[in-house]
């Protein structure tokens, strides 16, 4: 399977899947954490994939999602956006209505 086909397939197959910079619980830079601590308090299941353990992906993903940087945030197979939209939904409580309705799923 190749990069493009991986990254298709993880995002079909979760619902909500976070594509960033380490793990939520140990983020590899301040982006990916702001991002990473919005979706963790919204307490909704979700998915991520470490992009710096997985450069394939790191190099094809902002190409197929036309968006230059991570984090990015995917919910049911749509880009929601990077760090400042993400925080940005949260603080004014749209994100976990959005994560809730999705119905995240653990995986990776």
């Amino acid at each position: 399977m190749d990069t493009v086909e991986k990254i298709k397939k993880q995002i079909a197959d979760n619902s909500i899947v976070l594509y960033m910079k380490g793990s939520p619980k140990l983020p590899m830079c301040g982006f990916s954490a702001r991002t990473a601590e919005a979706v963790l308090q919204c307490g909704v299941p979700f998915a991520f994939v470490d992009v710096i353990a997985n450069p394939d992906i790191r190099a094809e993903l902002p190409k197929y999602a036309n968006w230059p940087t991570f984090p990015q945030l995917w919910v049911k197979g749509e880009l929601i956006g990077g760090c400042d939209i993400v925080t940005e939904m949260f603080a004014k409580g749209e994100l976990k209505p959005l994560l809730e309705s999705a119905g995240g799923e653990t995986a990776q």
